[in-house]
Order: C-alpha cells, then structure tokens, then sequence
C-alpha cells in the first residue's frame, strides 16, 4: 500500500498530528469517521497556518475569516485544528472524550457547544449552503460599511465539502445564487476521494462537478496530489485572486490515508481497530504505542495563531476605532447588538388604524 514519505519536517508532523490525534479519539470513542480527517489533513494544515485569518483567544473577533467543516461527519479534523492552534474549548480531555455526553467534541459540530465551530454541520449540504450564507453576509456588510479609506469588514469564507454534499439539492441551489452574486469571497474545498460510504463514487456519481460549477459562475481548480502543500498553496493563492467569482477546489486526496483500508470504502467510518491504529502510524513513521501525543514544536508551529490572530485584530480595532470617529457609531452598534436611543421612533405608528 502506497504510504507518506518519511519526512521530519514540521510541516509533514503537523499534518501527521491531526492525523494521529483523530485516529486516537475515534479508536477510544469505538465511533467516528476517521476518513476525511485522515485524507483532508495536508489542506486544512496549509489553510490554517498559511490563510486563515483567526485569533483563538477571541474567537468571536467580528473580521475573523469564517471556515466551515461542511462534511460534518469528520469532525475530529476542525477538533483537531481547534485544539492545536490554542483554542481554550477543546482541551486535550476534549479531545479524548470525542463522542461522549455532554462533551465539547460531540460527533458532529456544534456551535453552540464548542467555541471555534462556526456552523452547526452534519446534514449533508447543510455547511456549504451556510458558508454561502455566511458570503453573502459579508458582502451585504462590506457593501454598506466600508468606505474607500476604510474597510473593516473583509473576511473569507472557507468551507471543506464532501462528495455528499455536492450530491444534496440544496448545495446546488446555494451554489448557483453564490456564482450568480458572484462571491468571490467564497472558497470551497472539495475531498475528492472518489468514495462514498457505499463504494466508489462511479456507483452514483458520475456527472462532470467542476464544469458544473463552472456553469454556476465558479472558479475552478484541480489539486492533483492532495498531500502536496506546495500544490495546495498556490491553488488557494490563484482562488484569491479571482475577487468576482466563487472558487471550488477538487482536492484529490486518498480516504483515511495510511489506513491498511486506504482508499475504500471500509476507510469512511467506524473505529478503524487498535492493530489499523498502530499500523497507520507506522505507515506515518510514528511511535504506534504513542497516544494523544502532540510534540512540542507541533504546539508551537500551530500557535503561532495567536500572536498572529492578536496582531491581526489589534490591527483591525486601530482601523474601526478611525472608522467610528469619522462615520459614526452605527456599525459598532450592529456588531454589539446595540440599539439606539429612541429607536422606536422609526416603526410606523398603526395607532387608530382599524383591522379589517
């Protein structure tokens, strides 16, 4: 079976670390997809550390860019990812009672249990119809508040999609609106591991997605190799320069890589058993004995985020503060859920009107 090359670079422990850390908590829960988590790590690895704009000690930073796990079932990815770059609502005992009740790791995300999950995601199409959504927004909010000398609303909106959810009705209608208001502040990631949970995907899916989406009014791009960050990189770098457009990236990837069932179905869902668990990581040139082992200088590559997310809104405050001296304060009382004194005043009065 084809395995990673045995590399020791941080970038490659990384990405093996969301990989080990998924497997773990799947494998102690006896439950969990480790599929996506294992094939989308090296994407979600070059898109937190190299694009997202965040900062996890305020993860309600209103100008953060917004990422959506779209194919909700693999959740111990955005866990993962959460975790690592610092955020306090995933501690490592999060991690390790993944599934359980009243846990913060609950099998599909949450957002109004874990801090960091932007959508609650699960149902197939549900995440990515909301990451158009959540586009819409921002372009709505830029459109009406920034001003030429001052943009403060200018975020990115990432979501990763499965195969699924490309197949649900509802992701194609909020497909096409995207294309049709031309968000190009909108960027899909699709595991195109040409597997279902049935088989593979030319069971029940065929059609040609990319010219579809094309003919939506996207920007598309295929990653050939899904664990080739150079590759990733520079196609999420090309999706940034097309600002009238909506990208969708076919990421080819392998499911539940380094499994002994890579590749297939088996791979999909289910604790993969602890004899796949210590054979996977051999294949990652890993300690197999080693549980929820995080190395040091993983934490510290991957919280480099928060430095980099408190510059980013320290940034952003010195621009908003500038803003509201010059045009106001209605847009602070927007973000706060403020409302303004005497805001009665400007509903119509029905007073002596008589219903019919």
């Amino acid at each position: 079976m084809p395995t990673t090359e045995l590399k020791t670079d941080i970038d490659q422990l990384c990405i093996n670390t969301i990989r080990t850390l998924s497997v773990d908590a799947i494998q102690k829960a006896n439950s969990g997809h480790p599929g996506l988590p294992l094939g989308m790590a090296p994407t979600a690895y070059v898109l937190w550390t190299r694009f997202l704009r965040h900062n996890p000690k305020n993860p309600h930073w209103f100008n953060r860019d917004r990422f959506v796990l779209s194919g909700g079932h693999g959740s111990m990815l955005i866990y993962s990812l959460l975790h690592l770059t610092g955020y306090e609502s995933v501690t490592m005992d999060e991690i390790k009672n993944f599934r359980q009740f009243e846990s913060k790791t609950p099998g599909h995300p949450e957002n109004h249990i874990t801090t960091g999950v932007e959508v609650t995601t699960g149902p197939l199409g549900a995440g990515s119809s909301n990451a158009v959504g959540l586009a819409i927004a921002e372009k709505h909010l830029a459109a009406r508040y920034n001003k030429d000398d001052a943009k403060i609303v200018d975020n990115q909106v990432y979501a990763i999609v499965s195969d699924g959810d490309l197949q649900e009705g509802v992701s194609g209608e909020a497909s096409s609106l995207a294309g049709h208001l031309k968000l190009g502040n909108l960027t899909f990631f699709w595991d195109d591991n040409s597997i279902t949970i049935d088989g593979s995907t030319e069971l029940s899916f065929t059609e040609n997605v990319l010219q579809r989406y094309e003919a939506y009014g996207w920007h598309t791009q295929t990653v050939i190799n899904g664990n080739d960050l150079e590759e990733i990189e520079n196609a999420i770098r090309e999706a940034q320069k097309v600002t009238d457009k909506p990208s969708i990236i076919a990421v080819k990837t392998i499911i539940g890589f380094g499994l002994p069932k890579q590749g297939t179905s088996k791979a999909h869902s289910d604790a993969p058993g602890v004899d796949a668990v210590k054979e996977m990581k051999r294949n990652l040139n890993w300690d197999e004995n080693a549980e929820f082992y995080v190395p040091d200088e993983v934490y510290a590559k991957y919280r480099e985020a928060i430095p980099n997310g408190e510059k980013l809104e320290n940034e952003w405050n010195e621009i908003l503060k500038t803003y509201t001296e010059k045009y106001g304060v209605e847009f602070l009382d927007l973000i706060n859920k403020t409302f303004p004194e005497n805001w009665e005043s400007a509903l119509p009065s029905f007073e002596g009107v008589e219903a019919k």
